[in-house]
């Protein structure tokens, strides 16, 4: 496969040729940085662990090289903290059992400029390699811009594939905004209570990141288990992890529906029950 960026890269775990690792992935996970795939796509990559029938693979769209950092990685240049994290996160891929890992490196830049469709055909070329049932990437309403553009260039991405092509689920999840706020009805709760120690592995790897200042690790972990438990109002916890997810599914399946409008769409409904809870008790 011919990448557009020439230090691009796909990884490859086990060592299986790459058409063959890429032909057996079931869940894709589509991140913007190192990191995010473990943060945003867990449930694909439990789904996948330890079984040899059912694979993981992911995507790094970006380099990551503007990660703020400190203690050991205070004095590192962008071009070291690229070395640094594309070894965690192959590491993470190593750990996690995955069918590969794509690293796309282009800049933030590059990943925001709707310009740029080379990002979107390197997506499209793994995607049409890959042809996973289930596809995550990150939500819509995601409050950091590259997030929120890896996203859109994904569904552009899928958008160009003919439909027999397509992933039957588009999954946007959590990483930075989480998705308590959108109403029962619209939120898919995905079930993250078994291996607990590799969830902490995982998002242990990245020392660089964790030993930079942001405690990705505790905050993930605790965010899944406060889900569980407020999940429900009126029952007991039928998990002790949970994550949600957007379902984004139908911009994979109408083209002429907007991103923006599906998003409003959430936010009307939320606003509605709001609203309407307010009047019923006021």
């Amino acid at each position: 496969m011919q990448l557009h960026i020439p230090t691009a890269e796909i990884f490859v775990p086990d060592g299986k040729p790459e058409a063959e690792a890429l032909a057996r992935t079931n869940y894709l996970g589509v991140g913007a940085h190192q990191d995010d795939l473990e943060i945003l796509s867990f449930p694909g990559i439990l789904a996948a662990f330890g079984r040899e029938e059912v694979w993981y693979g992911g995507v790094i769209v970006t380099n990551g090289s503007g990660s703020p950092r400190d203690d050991l990685y205070a004095d590192f240049t962008d071009e070291q903290m690229q070395v640094v994290r594309r070894k965690e996160q192959k590491k993470a891929a190593v750990v996690g059992e995955y069918a590969f890992q794509a690293l796309l490196d282009y800049t933030s830049a590059q990943a925001k400029d709707p310009g740029e469709h080379a990002v979107v055909e390197d997506l499209k070329a793994i995607l049409q390699a890959a042809q996973p049932q289930v596809v995550y990437t990150h939500n819509l309403a995601d409050k950091h811009d590259t997030h929120v553009a890896a996203a859109l260039r994904t569904i552009q991405a899928i958008r160009e594939l003919p439909p027999e092509l397509r992933p039957e689920k588009l999954y946007g999840g959590e990483v930075w905004r989480d998705l308590d706020w959108m109403t029962d009805e619209d939120k898919v709760p995905l079930d993250v209570s078994a291996h607990e120690n590799l969830q902490a592995a995982l998002l242990g790897i990245f020392d660089s990141q964790i030993c930079g200042g942001k405690r990705y690790d505790l905050a993930t972990l605790g965010r899944r288990k406060a889900h569980a438990t407020y999940w429900a109002t009126h029952g007991v916890d039928v998990a002790t992890g949970l994550t949600f997810a957007m379902d984004m599914t139908p911009l994979i399946q109408d083209d002429s529906l907007s991103p923006a409008a599906f998003v409003q769409g959430l936010i009307d409904r939320f606003a509605a029950e709001v609203t309407g809870r307010l009047s019923k008790l006021g």
